[in-house]
C-alpha cells in the first residue's frame, strides 16, 4: 500500500526559531523533503539553484502564477516568492513528507489549495524571551527589531486558526514535539481510508474458519 505523505505548513515569528526546529528534526529525518521556494530576485553570494531558490524572470514567475503552479505566492521588496506547486505534488505523491517554511498569509494560501495540509505554529514562550532573542542577535537596528516585534503580535493573533502549536522554550523538546505531529497524522483515521478499504477487500462471505 503506497501511503500519501505528509505536507506540514511551518510558520512563525522572526525569533520564534521556527529555522533551527525544522534542522534539528531534518538532520534526524533525512528523508522529509523541505520545499524550496522560487524568486524573481538575483542569487546573492553563495545560493544555488535547486537548493537556495528557483530563480525565475519576472515573466516566468508571472506565466506560472497563470497556469496555477504556485501553492502560494506573495510580492515583497519588488521581488515574487512563491512555493512551486509540482515539486511538492511529486513528492507527496511519492509517500515523501513535504515540510514549507513559510509566513502566516502563505500557509493560509496552501490551505485553501491543500485542504489536506497540515498547519503547525511556532512560538517563543513569552513576549520578553521573544524580545531578548532579537536583541542578542545583534544583527538588526532597534526599528527593526520593533517592526519584528509587532509583526510578531500580528502573527500570534493568527496562531488560533493552526493545526498544532509548538511552544519553543527548548529546541530538542520542539524538535520532538514536530516528530509527534507527525506521527499523529498519519495515525488519523482520514489519513488510513486506504488501508481499511485494502483490507475489506480481503474479506470474502464464504470465507471458512476452522
Amino acid at each position: 500500500m503506497e501511503r500519501r505523505g505528509t505536507l506540514l505548513v511551518l510558520s512563525g515569528p522572526s525569533g520564534s526559531g521556527k529555522g533551527t526546529i525544522l534542522k534539528e528534526y531534518t538532520d534526524k529525518h533525512g528523508e522529509v523533503y523541505v520545499s524550496v521556494s522560487a524568486t524573481t530576485r538575483d542569487p546573492r553570494e553563495g545560493e544555488r539553484y535547486g537548493v537556495s531558490y528557483y530563480y525565475m524572470t519576472d515573466e516566468e514567475f508571472k506565466a506560472k502564477i497563470e497556469e496555477g503552479g504556485f501553492l502560494e505566492y506573495a510580492y515583497f521588496c519588488d521581488h515574487y516568492y512563491g512555493t512551486p506547486r509540482k515539486q511538492v505534488e511529486e513528492r507527496l505523491a511519492e509517500g515523501v513528507d513535504v515540510v514549507l517554511e513559510i509566513d502566516v498569509q502563505g500557509a493560509f494560501s496552501v490551505r485553501e489549495n491543500c485542504p489536506e495540509a497540515v498547519l503547525v505554529f511556532t512560538a517563543p514562550p513569552s513576549y520578553e524571551v521573544l524580545k531578548e532573542r532579537l536583541i542578542n542577535r545583534g544583527t538588526e537596528s532597534r526599528d527593526v527589531i520593533k517592526k519584528r516585534l509587532a509583526m510578531a503580535v500580528e502573527e500570534m493573533k493568527e496562531a488560533h486558526k493552526y493545526d498544532y502549536i509548538i511552544i519553543n522554550d527548548e529546541i530538542e523538546a520542539a524538535a520532538k514535539q514536530l516528530e509527534s505531529v507527525f506521527a499523529a497524522e498519519k495515525c488519523k483515521a482520514d489519513n488510513n481510508e486506504d488501508f481499511i478499504n485494502e483490507f475489506l477487500e480481503g474479506v470474502h462471505d464464504n470465507d471458512v474458519i476452522s
